[in-house]
C-alpha cells in the first residue's frame, strides 16, 4: 500500500511542458506495434571466444569478452563497472539461477557481511571479489565498526573469505565533501594484479590485488599504516582536490575507465553546502593519468561554472567512427567526448559535447526544477552512444530524458541552439539556457547528432501525461541486446525500449525507487529496488515477468554475472547466487 500511495502524491509538469520536450526521431510515438525478438541461442563464453556461436549480429557479449580475454584476468571475470569499457551490463553465463532464498540459504553459494550501506558495485577478477561499502561490518580491529570510513573489500570469490580492506578515513571538512556513512560508491578497475579506485577522500589509488599476502610492500607508495596482511597494499595516490584543487559535492565517485595506459577519471567538482556557490569553478572535471604511474596527461574543465550540483557519472571508453573516445558526463548536464591521449599538449582535446536537456528547462535547488544533470554512465552499443538524464536521489522524483546519439559528428552536436532575443546564438546558461520570458527561443541545429529521444508517450491518446507513460528521472545505466534496451528510473518504472528507435515496447512498475541498472545474461534480464526487490523477466519485447525475489534490505547496486555465478549486493550483505549444476 506504501508504494501505491507513492505513486498518488507524484505530481508531473504540465503537459505543455511534456510536449515541448518530447523528441522521436524517426518513429511514430502512437506506434505500439511489438517486434519479436531475433531468435538466438546464447551463446556460451567458450563459443563467443572461440568463434563459433552461430549468430552474427552485432553481440555486446561478444565484443566485452573479447575484451577481456584482451587483459590479464579470467575470461569469464567482470573486472570494472558494467564488465568493460562500453559499459554494456551483458555477461556471458550459463544456468544462472532465477530463485534463490537468502534465509533458507537455497541457490546460496556464499554470502558476506559487509558495511551499513553500500552503493559501490560489485568486480570480480583473478578470484578476487571487490566491493564498496562503509566501515560498519568491522573487519579490521584498529577500526571498530562505529568508526566511520571508506571501505573496498577484497574477498576470495570461491569462499567468500574476507581477504584485506582499503580504509579511507573521513575528511576534516565533514558532509560537504565526503558525507557520513557513504563508504566507497563507486567500482574498481582491475588488470592482472592491479587495481585502481576512486576513494571517498577524492583521490586515485593504485593498489596491488594481493595486499600483504605476497610478503611485499610494492611501491613507489610506501607509507601504509602497517603491513597486515588484511590491510591494502597501496602503490601510488593521485589526490584530486590537492593537485588539481577540486572540491567534491558531498561524495567523490567515480568508475575509472581505462584506454590502453591512460586512466580516464571524473573529480566530481561540485558546489558547496549552500548549493549555489561553486568553489573551484576552474578546477578540471575531466582529467587522465597514465595508469602505471599515476603522472597527470591532461585535464578539462569543460563545465567550467555551470555546473549544477555534483559530478558523480563514470566515463566509457570506445573506438567510435575510426576515433577512440573518452566519454564524460558533466555536471551541467552535457555530454563529452575526448580524444583520450589529449592533443599532445598536456591539454584535452574536444571532439563533440551534447546538450542533454531541452534548452526551456530549468534548474531550481533542491530538485523542483525540470534541468538534470547526468549521474549515469553513457553505453556504447553497436557504434552508437546511450545516456540519461537523472539529479541527486535526495531530490526526488522529476521528469527524464533518454538519448540515442550519433559519435562521429564534430562540435556542438546538441539537439537544437540557443538564441538570443535578437536572433544570435547565446553561449549556455547554467540554471536555464533558454528563458522565453526573456525573448529567448531555439532553432535545429543541423549539426545534432540525435538519433532519437524517449521522454513520455501518450499510450491512450488521451493527450495527458500518466505516470506509466513517463521517463523519470533516472541514476541508472541502459542496458542493451539484441537490440532491446532496458533502463530503471528513480519513480521505479522499468523500461523496455527498442534501441535502434527508442519506441517503447513495456514498462513495469517497482513500486519503489531504483539506483541502479539492469543485467542482461542467459536471455533474461534483472534488476533491483530500494525495497530490496530483484525483478527477472525474460528477454523480450514483450513482458513477462520470471520472479521477484526480495534480499531482505535494499538494492541500490547492479547485478552482475562472472563465471556462471550471480553478485547481488544489498546495503549490508554481498550474495554470490549459483543454480545447482545441471549436467
Amino acid at each position: 500500500m506504501q508504494k501505491f500511495l507513492s505513486r498518488l502524491i507524484f505530481i508531473p509538469l504540465t503537459v505543455a511542458i511534456l510536449m515541448t520536450t518530447m523528441i522521436v526521431i524517426g518513429q511514430d510515438a502512437e506506434d505500439t506495434t511489438q517486434s519479436p525478438v531475433p531468435e538466438t541461442t546464447e551463446a556460451t563464453a567458450e563459443e563467443i571466444l572461440e568463434g563459433t556461436a552461430e549468430d552474427s549480429r552485432y553481440d555486446p557479449t561478444a565484443a566485452a569478452l573479447a575484451e577481456i580475454a584482451s587483459m590479464d584476468v579470467g575470461k569469464s571475470d567482470w573486472p570494472q563497472w558494467s564488465g568493460w569499457s562500453h559499459r554494456n551490463n551483458t555477461p556471458a553465463g550459463k544456468n544462472i539461477p532465477t530463485e534463490w532464498d537468502i534465509d533458507e540459504g537455497r541457490n546460496v553459494k556464499w554470502s558476506a557481511k559487509l558495511g551499513s550501506q553500500t552503493y559501490g558495485n560489485p568486480v570480480i577478477a583473478n578470484g578476487r571479489v571487490y566491493v564498496g561499502t562503509n566501515n560498519e561490518g568491522g573487519y579490521l580491529k584498529r577500526y571498530p565498526p562505529m568508526v566511520d570510513l571508506g571501505c573496498l573489500i577484497c574477498f576470495d570469490e570461491e569462499t567468500g573469505e574476507f581477504l584485506w580492506q582499503h580504509s579511507s578515513p573521513k575528511l576534516s571538512a565533514g558532509r560537504v565533501v565526503d558525507w557520513p556513512l557513504q563508504g566507497i560508491c563507486c567500482a574498481p578497475y582491475v588488470d592482472g594484479k592491479r587495481l585502481w579506485f576512486v576513494t571517498s577522500r577524492g583521490e586515485v589509488r593504485c593498489l596491488d590485488t594481493e595486499g600483504f599476502h605476497d610478503d611485499e610492500n610494492n611501491g613507489p607508495y610506501k607509507a601504509e599504516d602497517n603491513e597486515n596482511k588484511d590491510e591494502a597494499d597501496v602503490i601510488w595516490v593521485f589526490d584530486m582536490m590537492g593537485k588539481l584543487g577540486s572540491f567534491q559535492h558531498n561524495m567523490c565517485s567515480c568508475s575509472v575507465a581505462c584506454a590502453g595506459d591512460i586512466l580516464l577519471v571524473n573529480t566530481s567538482n561540485g558546489v558547496d553546502n549552500g548549493h549555489v556557490n561553486l568553489p573551484s569553478p576552474n578546477a578540471p572535471s575531466f582529467f587522465a593519468l597514465n595508469r602505471d604511474t599515476g603522472e597527470l596527461l591532461w585535464s578539462d574543465n569543460s563545465p567550467g561554472t555551470n555546473v549544477l550540483h555534483g559530478q558523480w557519472s563514470s566515463p566509457t571508453y570506445a573506438e567510435l567512427g575510426g576515433q577512440p573516445q573518452a566519454l564524460f558526463a558533466g555536471g551541467d548536464g552535457w555530454l563529452y567526448s575526448f580524444d583520450p591521449k589529449g592533443d599532445g599538449n598536456g591539454k584535452s582535446k574536444l571532439l563533440w559535447k551534447f546538450d542533454c536537456n531541452p534548452k526551456e528547462t530549468k534548474w531550481i535547488l533542491g530538485g523542483r526544477g525540470t534541468r538534470n544533470n547526468i549521474i549515469a554512465t553513457p553505453v556504447v552499443y553497436d557504434g552508437l552512444v546511450f545516456v540519461a538524464v537523472g539529479q541527486d536521489p535526495e531530490h526526488g522524483e522529476g521528469d527524464g530524458h533518454l538519448w540515442c546519439i550519433d559519435p562521429t559528428k564534430r562540435g556542438d552536436v546538441s539537439p537544437t541552439i540557443a538564441l538570443d532575443a535578437e536572433g544570435n546564438p547565446m553561449e549556455h546558461v547554467r540554471l536555464q539556457a533558454v528563458d522565453p520570458n526573456k525573448g529567448h527561443s531555439t532553432r535545429s541545429n543541423e549539426n545534432s547528432a540525435v538519433v532519437w529521444h524517449y521522454s513520455w508517450i501518450d499510450d491512450n491518446g488521451d493527450g495527458k501525461s500518466q505516470f506509466e507513460e513517463q521517463l523519470h528521472r533516472s541514476c541508472g545505466t541502459v542496458a542493451i541486446k539484441d537490440d532491446i534496451l532496458y533502463i530503471a528510473d528513480f519513480s521505479g518504472l522499468f523500461h523496455c525500449l527498442d534501441a535502434r528507435t527508442g519506441k517503447r515496447h513495456w514498462t513495469y512498475d517497482m513500486f519503489a525507487a531504483s539506483w541502479g541498472s539492469p543485467l542482461i545474461v542467459e536471455g533474461k534480464v534483472y534488476a533491483g529496488d530500494e525495497d530490496g526487490d530483484v525483478v527477472i523477466f525474460e528477454h523480450s519485447t514483450e513482458r513477462k515477468m520470471i520472479a521477484e525475489i526480495n534480499m531482505d534490505n535494499a538494492v541500490y547496486t547492479t547485478p552482475v554475472v562472472a563465471n556462471d555465478v550471480l553478485y547481488i549486493a544489498n546495503k549490508s550483505t554481498l550474495y554470490a547466487l549459483k543454480a545447482p549444476d545441471t549436467e
